[in-house]
Order: structure tokens, then sequence, then C-alpha cells
């Protein structure tokens, strides 16, 4: 068993997708796949069950899950003890990002770098990509990992490193009047009530411009502040919403049906990590993110 093939396994079981996980592993869809069933020839057993819509673990798959991620860790961990060893890395950083990405794991990126590099003081904050590029131009951020709209990024002097594009679905309660569609036009959703997220987030700027090229009038009844009440709002048949498509792959989404827009063939939701000066602690950080 190698530890490339654990690599493309837990991407294939936590993106329940072989597509999605070829993109986050930086590899063909063909050779991701290849790699997969040589590994259930040496295992002796399928791994998944594959469908035309699904992949889905199977019970040997998730016996294997958290073992494959101990090995990941314990392979991180290893190079990370041995980088800590050659480098004393000094000095400050002060990250942000939005919610849900998708794209990046915040978390594991906070604890990898600090385990590389134990000596540089880490202050993250959490808020909407708006209020995250105001404090970039101000100067109290070094890295923020932020969401835009469209093909252009603002001129602004700030370094902006494409991570990814995804696009744009709709979600809906399991009895709303859409659910039982695969596709929605933009004229299904004239006048309906929504649940969408606060006006510093990127994808209400998003979804606002979006509604305003196409003339569709819609009513927001429920702003919130955070994914969670967003999908529980929606469970709950007080609104649908138009979310970027990392949303629908959490947890906490499962069981809502899930809609694509029709003549919508764009990615408007564009993830970026934003610096500013270079120094040797931010370019440190920098080298460690995903090729977009």
């Amino acid at each position: 068993m190698e530890l490339r093939q654990v690599e493309y396994f837990v991407a294939v079981a936590e993106e329940r997708s072989f597509t999605r996980a070829a993109e986050r592993t930086h590899v063909s869809q063909s050779g991701l796949s290849a790699a997969i069933r040589t590994l259930e020839r040496e295992l002796g057993s399928p791994l998944f069950h594959r469908t035309t819509r699904s992949v889905e673990l199977s019970p040997a798959g998730f016996a294997l899950l958290p073992k494959a991620r101990g090995m990941l860790d314990l392979a991180a961990a290893g190079r990370d003890a041995v980088a800590a060893t050659t480098a004393h890395l000094q000095g400050s950083l002060r990250l942000g990002s939005e919610q849900c990405l998708g794209v990046i794991d915040i978390t594991e990126l906070l604890a990898r770098f600090h385990r590389r590099h134990p000596h540089v003081d880490i202050v993250f904050d959490q808020a909407g990509s708006t209020t995250l590029l105001e404090r970039m131009r101000q100067g109290t951020l070094d890295v923020a990992f932020v969401a835009t709209g469209g093909n252009g990024r603002p001129t602004d002097g700030l370094r902006w490193l494409p991570l990814a594009a995804e696009p744009l679905v709709l979600l809906c309660a399991p009895d709303h009047p859409l659910a039982d569609r695969d596709t929605a036009h933009w004229s299904d959703l004239e006048g309906r009530g929504f649940v969408d997220l606060k006006h510093s987030w990127a994808a209400r700027e998003i979804n606002e411009a979006a509604f305003a090229a196409r003339g569709v009038h819609r009513r927001v009844h429920y702003t919130v502040n955070d994914i969670h009440t967003l999908l529980d709002l929606v469970r709950r048949d007080l609104g649908i919403a138009l979310v970027p498509a990392p949303v629908v792959r959490k947890t906490h989404a499962r069981g809502l049906p899930v809609l694509a827009l029709a003549d919508t063939a764009d990615r408007p939701w564009r993830v970026s990590a934003v610096a500013g000066g270079i120094d040797p602690v931010t370019s440190a950080f920098l080298q460690d993110l995903p090729a977009g």
C-alpha cells in the first residue's frame, strides 16, 4: 500500500466523486481510478460502491478510512518533524479566511504550518471576504483566503493566488416543489423566498449580481452568518438557497436536493489566497498551498 494510493482513497472518500478527488490531488481522473483499482486488488475488497450518480464507501472502505487518515497524518508529522530540525523560522503570521471555501482545509494548513514552524506566532480570524479584503488593504492581515465573483479581481496592489473556481447550485427542502428536478431555470426562481448570507460574504454579492443581470426578483427572508444555520433553514423549508458547490459537499447538507442552474456554464465563485508584502514567514506559508 503506497502513500499516494492512500491519499487518493481519502480524497475520493471525502469528496464522494472521482472527478473532484482528481482535481483536489492534481492527478488525471484515469490515473486516480487506476490507483484505486490497484489498491482494491491489493486489499482484496472493493472500497467504494460506484453508480452513475454517486460514489459511496463500501464496508471495507469505512473500515479503512480512519486508518488511512492516520497514515497520512503520521507521514505529514514525520516530514514536519524533520523540517523543524533544519530551520527555525520566527516572526508572526496574521491570517484570515471566509468559511466553507471547500478547496482548502484551513485547520489542516494551520496545524501543519505550526508543526513545521513552532516559533512563528499565528493569529487567525474568520470573516466575510469583503471584510478580509479591506483588512488586507489596511495592512492588518498578511494572508487572506477569500472568494470573489467573475473573471476579474481588484487591481489593488495585492498578490492574488487563484486556487479554484466553482459553480453556483440551488438547495431546497426535500418536500419543496422544485425538489424532484435536477435542473432549475432562472425564471423558476422569480419571486421565491430565499435564505442567504450577509453582504460581507462573497456568495451574497455574487448572488445579487447574478439575479440583477438576469432581471429576476427574489425575496431574501432570512439573512445568516454561518453555513450550518443556512442549511437548517433550507431543510425546514423556510427558503431556498443559491450556494457555491462546496457547500453541498458538507455533511450537514446531506439529504437536501441539489439543482444545477440551466444556462449557467461559468463558475463565478472563485477562491484565492491574497497576500500583501512577501516576507519570509508569509512566503513559507504560501509554499504549502495547492496550485490553482
